[in-house]
């Protein structure tokens, strides 16, 4: 199957975005140029920091509650949520490229969806393969 230049053809609706990196059935776009997608091997690291914090409304409680019940509210500040902080970072390799793209992210939510998007665009590696 000959699949030619994507500069050259129309340009297709990526099936997947992750950062500046765009992904259709047969080209993986990065701002460094374009790897076939059957070509293209994919890293994913987590360079989140996780901090433990006392979320905002247990401090309203805490404050609220210690007033009317003599203090014994302050257990709401025990109250911790883990809050990460920091990016996940992905690379795609292929025949003489590399682009490396870092996604901010503030939640668990978004490291796993960054994460999922990776495995997606994995497996379209592995069907083009094929």
């Amino acid at each position: 199957m000959t699949v030619e230049n994507p500069s050259s053809a129309a340009p297709m609706q990526p099936l997947v975005q992750i950062g500046d990196i765009s992904v259709d059935q047969h080209w993986v776009h990065t701002p460094a140029g374009w790897v076939p997608t059957s070509q293209a091997t994919w890293t994913v690291q987590d360079m989140t920091l996780r901090a433990m914090v006392i979320p905002t409304y247990a401090i309203v409680l805490a404050i609220v509650t210690s007033v009317m019940t003599c203090l014994l509210g302050l257990l709401f500040l025990l109250i911790k949520e883990d809050r990460p902080t920091g990016w996940v970072q992905t690379t795609v390799h292929g025949p003489d490229i590399a682009h490396t793209t870092q996604v901010p992210v503030s939640r668990q939510e978004m490291v796993l969806d960054v994460c999922a998007r990776v495995d997606y665009a994995r497996s379209l590696t592995a069907a083009a393969q094929s």
